[in-house]
């Protein structure tokens, strides 16, 4: 049992975040929680792909002539990283364009409360 636990620490850590950030989702009634919860919900998703393109010891894939190119499992792989640049500027714009739909539902309805706003709206 602490043989798989071992090592694997950031992965259970990622769990925890990607539960809050779900629970953060569903549960909260206010828009503002809501959109924090997407927020680490996004983060958590982002930082396992990372965690898993991670390759110790490993070295930039540039032909490095003391590696040579016998052994290709000593680069690393830049496609996970290069992706999870995009999802974050993804996320970024995502986030502002909440916080402006947020501003306006707010100088609409004068409230961000999940179902008094849902009320108002009827």
């Amino acid at each position: 049992m602490i043989e798989n636990l071992q090592g694997h620490y950031a992965y259970y850590f990622l769990a925890i975040l990607t539960v809050i950030g779900f629970y953060g989702m569903l549960a909260k009634r206010n828009l503002v929680k809501k959109l924090i919860g997407m927020t680490i919900l996004q983060s958590s998703i982002i930082l396992f792909w990372l965690v898993g393109a991670y390759k110790r010891r490993g070295s930039v894939p540039i032909l490095d002539e003391r590696l040579g190119t016998a052994d290709p499992g000593l680069y690393v792989n830049p496609l996970p990283h290069t992706l999870m640049l995009t999802a974050i500027v993804v996320a970024v714009v995502t986030l502002g364009v909440a916080f402006a739909l947020l501003i306006a539902i707010h100088r609409s309805y004068d409230t961000l409360d999940e179902e008094e706003l849902l009320e108002r709206m009827r």
